[in-house]
């Protein structure tokens, strides 16, 4: 959880050198409540949002399978695997945008622009915009309407689709590549460490992205800067240079592994229970 504020910080914050700079400033400043603003929305969401994810890769999957071989279980090729990776990338920008914008204006409303070079909104820097995620969406939803609930979805879209595809194809490689041959499936072991190596790489290669998703989303706390997301890629180009795009790189793929560990390990273990149990309803 505290991961999320010191990664959403350092990608659309000011002032924060490195990670333990940041860690330390926001501990300074905000205690260790600061490491938890804004992820109670997430936390009440994650389960739905990983249900539907994994749900449209696996059913896509079999689908697919269907279609092109004549049988659902049918092991997927690599078209099959990317075709699906990117329906799930689609699926879930929709879900997840919204709960993305919440968090982060959540995260970033304490955020000090005293040394930013831009027009200040007509509120009072350091004041808490939101009360809560609820006031939060609500406020952005009168304010700004459905366009402020999406911002950043183009973003999303840019981070996700491909994010995903390098999240499904290396977990599907390496969880063949280190299963023994002449095994029904993968090993819990097995899972594990591929879940994190493709989790490892898919949140690394996407963070050039999810920078600029998090400071457009970020945007219209105190102020507005971006005009959309080549705006903001220019500007943060201009302003800081080429290593703005790989802020928070470490700790993103840092956090990669045991989440994607762990996430694959559900739906794997998940599958197997579904598959015994229609195997001794209908024998």
């Amino acid at each position: 959880m505290w991961i999320s504020v010191v990664q959403t910080r350092l990608q659309a914050g000011q002032g924060y050198g490195n990670t333990l700079n940041c860690i330390l400033t926001v501990y300074r400043n905000e205690s260790v409540a600061g490491f938890f603003k804004g992820m109670s929305f997430p936390l009440a969401s994650i389960a739905v949002y990983s249900s539907v994810v994994f749900g449209v890769f696996s059913n896509t999957q079999r689908l697919l399978g269907q279609l092109r071989h004549g049988d659902a279980s049918h092991a997927p090729a690599l078209v099959d695997v990317a075709l699906a990776s990117t329906v799930a990338g689609f699926i879930s920008v929709g879900i997840g945008t919204p709960v993305d914008l919440v968090k982060i204006r959540l995260q970033m409303q304490t955020q000090t622009y005293s040394t930013a070079n831009v027009k200040l909104k007509p509120t009072v820097p350091g004041f808490p915009v939101y009360q809560g995620p609820i006031h939060c969406f609500r406020t952005v939803l009168q304010k700004e309407g459905i366009a402020g609930i999406y911002r950043g979805m183009g973003a999303m879209l840019l981070r996700d689709v491909p994010g995903y595809c390098l999240y499904f194809i290396p977990y599907t490689f390496f969880c063949g590549w280190i299963t023994p041959d002449g095994s029904i499936s993968p090993n819990p072991a097995s899972i594990w460490l591929a879940g994190g190596v493709a989790g490892a790489i898919s949140w690394g290669t996407a963070t050039p992205m999810d920078v600029v998703k998090s400071r457009l989303q970020a945007d219209g706390v105190y102020l507005n800067k971006y005009k959309g997301i080549l705006d903001c890629i220019l500007q943060s180009y201009q302003n800081e240079g080429l290593k703005v795009f790989f802020r928070g790189i470490t700790i993103n793929a840092v956090r990669g592994f045991p989440t994607s560990s762990a996430m694959f390990l559900g739906y794997e273990l998940s599958l197997k229970a579904m598959k015994r149990d229609q195997t001794e309803t209908n024998p």
